[in-house]
């Protein structure tokens, strides 16, 4: 039986009581957890189990493996309360939403390059592109359409589009509905204001960099 995601259905929540299902040395499992873990290019959680500092969760199939230093004393049938850093995952949860953001705008309007990568820490979002050229003549247009989504403040919708495969998704009413398994948040004007960059990692490709404005 695999872990219940706590964070999908409640991103916002910052602690939690759950049980210790099993034990492998300095890896652990729990039956729930608000611990995300890396996933789609979003950077792992920071958090706690039981006080004690999660050095690395792993998602393996629908389980999440959550590694403790050596000598957690932790047992299967352990109650441990659970916390999350929370001003970093809603940071992360910003800049995760900003990439969508941006990747579908990309998706529409510049002929649907091919993503080759992305990842989201807590400085900064990146989409990695297929793109002849510089993607640089695109950033003043993509950053308009950016900031008038945000500012619009939409309501964003996430749920499971299948529960039994736990696929889910993100949708903005009269935008798009796009597959996603991160943590999202409820109103696109939450995001705050946001800068786009460009990047050029090699030949045919490019990179759009995506920052906070703090």
């Amino acid at each position: 039986m695999s872990v219940d995601k706590v964070f999908w259905p409640a991103p916002y929540q910052r602690e939690l009581e759950a049980r210790v299902n099993t034990v492998d040395g300095n890896q652990i499992t729990l039956d729930r957890t608000i611990i995300f873990a890396f996933s789609g290019g979003q950077q792992s959680d920071d958090g706690t189990i039981g006080g004690r500092p999660v050095l690395a969760a792993e998602k393996r199939g629908r389980e999440i493996y959550y590694t403790l230093a050596d000598g957690h004393g932790l047992k299967a049938g352990d109650g441990v309360r659970l916390t999350i850093d929370w001003p970093l995952r809603y940071r992360l949860m910003k800049l995760h939403f900003a990439a969508e953001l941006a990747l579908e705008l990309v998706y529409r309007n510049y002929g649907h390059p091919e993503r080759i990568g992305a990842n989201i820490t807590a400085d900064k979002a990146r989409l990695d592109f297929r793109w002849e050229g510089s993607i640089a003549s695109i950033i003043p247009d993509l950053q308009a359409q950016m900031d008038r989504l945000i500012a619009e403040d939409h309501p964003i919708r996430s749920d499971f589009s299948d529960p039994a495969a736990e696929q889910r998704y993100w949708e903005i009413e009269g935008f798009a509905r796009v597959a996603c398994g991160g943590t999202h948040l409820q109103r696109t004007g939450e995001i705050g204001p946001v800068r786009l960059k460009r990047n050029n990692p090699g030949k045919g490709k490019e990179r759009l960099e995506i920052f906070l404005k703090d």
